[in-house]
């Protein structure tokens, strides 16, 4: 028995080094692109499950083969009993790690067919896998916060941020719209533009129907069709919307369920945030409704998924400026968490919580080149632009002039002007109002406990 399965122990182990070797030199020799691609391939993907499949039939098969063709004719009984459980436990350890691979290829498939399979949009740019970015230095990602399912009608993007990130070298600058902002522009030239020369509105004040959140869900039942073919008119239009706004395009849009995300943080294993002031879980300050319990100040604060969403949307007994910049913070907290190796951990549960809250118009084909995109994105502090009320500016009577002089302040620091000029708009607006840089979110999300909690 002993010389059987030391001979079926090194058909077991023979074709895992053999394994090992061909994937080390794809790995080696093949590019980042090429590795890239194929784990962004649907049909790829497929194959590679079947490969794996086979791969599994075949080594059991050699094992299960060798051992038989080894062993002595006449075995007694408790030699044959534990030369056929030695044989099963090499099978299991063949299988496990095979039964993963082809996992993560079937769930990865599931994942971007899911997400990511190619839909219409009347507002995504032209781009190709050898191009993916065009002539273009920056590419501008909306990240849509609702409050429904992300295929359900109706859903009100109450979280509203613009990541413009630097294709060369990853530097993101988010830029963060209050949801109740009134009188939005659509993008110059664009059919919303014709429909609505003085911005989204009907007209009368504070009609929370044509609030920046609500054009997600009115613009489509208002002006079905208005923008040509498109599988989500309303995401459409809110790009549109937040082009007019600050002043850039907006080249692509991700829509995350506010209530999934939670999902999503449970599934990462949490976010690390320092919590500067006590937040609301729960409670309407309109209804007279008290919070059910707060999250207290600290630094380095661990949250689950339902204190992350809560640390998100608390509003009671504070402003909207405030739940932005907790938005702001969780995004930040969220890619400083994505390390390679902890997400491959999580991998199916990631995948599984994507799959239900996340919705979007980046094309599976870019998938590579967003990848390697978000590999610089971590590398690099994160900056932030928040348009909070101010003296220079009110989201019930906004200034266009004031934000796309911001924008561009933040965006070319070292192009903008000493004395006050005239931005794009045509309008007069003092750029030394602008802020000449865009804060860094590290900064902006550092523990400085209010005085009141302080002391």
């Amino acid at each position: 028995m002993g010389p059987a399965l030391g001979r079926a122990f090194l058909m077991a182990l023979l074709p895992a080094f053999v394994l090992g070797i061909c994937a080390w030199l794809y790995l080696l020799f093949a590019s980042s692109g090429q590795s890239l691609r194929l784990a962004t391939d649907p049909q790829a993907l497929r194959w590679v499950a079947i490969g794996i499949g086979v791969v599994w039939a075949g080594w059991i098969l050699l094992i299960c083969r060798t051992y038989a063709r080894s062993r002595p004719p006449n075995l007694a009984g408790p030699a044959r009993f534990f030369g056929i459980v030695g044989v099963i436990l090499l099978c299991g350890a063949v299988t496990a790690p095979m039964a993963i691979g082809a996992r993560y290829a079937v769930v990865q498939r599931d994942l971007i067919d899911t997400v990511f399979g190619d839909q219409e949009s009347a507002t995504t740019p032209d781009a190709t896998v050898a191009n993916p970015w065009g002539k273009r230095k920056r590419v501008n990602v909306l990240l849509l916060g609702g409050d429904g399912a992300v295929h359900r009608p109706g859903v009100r993007t109450d979280s509203v941020m613009l990541a413009s990130i630097d294709t060369k070298s990853g530097r993101t600058i988010l830029f963060s719209l209050p949801r109740n902002l009134q009188d939005v522009p659509f993008r110059a030239g664009s059919k919303l533009d014709d429909a609505y020369p003085d911005g989204f509105t009907d007209g009368t004040e504070n009609n929370a129907e044509y609030f920046l959140n609500a054009v997600y869900r009115n613009v489509p039942a208002l002006h079905p069709g208005i923008l040509g073919r498109s599988d989500n008119e309303g995401a459409d239009a809110v790009k549109l919307a937040v082009s007019g706004a600050l002043g850039i395009r907006v080249d692509y849009y991700v829509l995350v369920n506010l209530d999934g995300f939670r999902q999503l943080v449970d599934a990462m294993g949490g976010i690390t945030v320092n919590i500067n002031e006590r937040v609301p879980i729960g409670g309407n300050t309109d209804a007279h409704i008290l919070p059910e319990d707060y999250l207290e100040p600290g630094p380095n604060q661990r949250l689950n998924g339902f204190q992350a969403l809560w640390f998100t949307r608390g509003r009671y007994g504070s402003t909207d400026y405030k739940r932005m910049e907790r938005q702001r913070c969780a995004v930040n907290a969220i890619a400083a968490e994505a390390g390679p190796i902890k997400m491959l951990r999580r991998y199916t549960k990631l995948a599984s919580a994507s799959k239900e809250i996340v919705r979007t118009d980046i094309p599976h084909k870019l998938l590579p080149a967003f990848v390697n995109l978000a590999a610089k994105v971590k590398k690099q502090p994160m900056k932030s632009v928040g348009f909070e009320r101010s003296d220079e500016f009110d989201p019930n009577e906004p200034d266009f002039d004031f934000v796309h002089a911001a924008v561009q302040a933040a965006l070319h620091p070292l192009r903008q002007p000493a004395s006050p000029s005239t931005p794009s708009g045509g309008s007069t607006a003092s750029t030394d109002k602008a802020p000449s840089k865009a804060s860094r979110a590290n900064d902006d999300c550092a523990y400085r406990p209010a005085e009141s909690d302080a002391g």
